[in-house]
């Protein structure tokens, strides 16, 4: 079946059946999303995603056969676009940092309310993390605590305009709030962060905020 471009195309992926029908239903009421199908465990995940090629893999964590950190390892090392969102009720650090690690571009809780998760997808389908609060504050402690002592200074071949977006970048802005505050288009924004990823040979906005708090690039205060 070919589906149009502007559709976000996702995967579920939660060894809870009533979970996975919850999402499905509500995520079928939306106009822009399909629901390409469900797994019950991380195996079953990989290789659905490699079979259906989602854009978008909403992901629990923990899961019968093959957990949900080794299952988004797997699926992003396809090589394919796809994004992945770990969906969990944990906010243990063993789960947390292995997840962002492993590739999640996101790390939602199960309580995030459905217009979150909605736009979470979006969002990771534009390129853009989001994380639940308190897991942006357990990272970036651990992030900090690993960090020089002091700032490193710009790193080479960075102008100031691409360090002005890392920063905000770090602070979880989107692009729509980068925009706004440099007073430039999105357009702009997203060419900004695409040439720092290449510049710094990281891979998406996660691993670039990471770096910009260890290298003490990120005014967090």
């Amino acid at each position: 079946m070919v589906f149009p471009e502007s559709e976000i195309k996702v995967l579920i992926v939660d060894d809870h059946q009533v979970v996975r029908q919850g999402l499905r239903t509500f995520l079928e009421l939306q106009p822009d999303i399909v629901v390409l199908g469900e797994a019950g465990d991380g195996q079953t995940a990989v290789e659905m995603a490699q079979q259906l090629q989602p854009d978008v893999v909403l992901m629990d964590l923990v899961m019968p056969h093959l957990d949900g950190i080794d299952a988004t390892r797997q699926i992003k090392a396809q090589g394919r676009a796809v994004q992945v969102i770990a969906l969990t009720s944990f906010t243990e650090d063993e789960q947390v940092f292995p997840a962002i690690q492993a590739g999640a571009s996101s790390y939602l809780l199960k309580d995030v309310s459905p217009d979150e998760l909605v736009e979470a997808i979006r969002a990771a389908h534009r390129g853009e993390a989001r994380l639940h609060p308190d897991i942006t504050r357990k990272l970036m402690e651990q992030v900090t605590q690993q960090a020089a002592p002091a700032r490193q200074g710009l790193p080479e071949g960075l102008t100031g305009r691409e360090l002005e977006v890392v920063r905000l970048v770090a602070q979880g802005r989107s692009n729509h709030e980068i925009a706004q505050t440099l007073v430039i288009s999105e357009k702009t924004v997203k060419t900004h962060i695409s040439n720092v990823l290449g510049k710094l040979q990281l891979g998406d906005r996660t691993q670039l905020a990471i770096y910009a708090i260890k290298h003490g690039l990120a005014d967090l205060e």
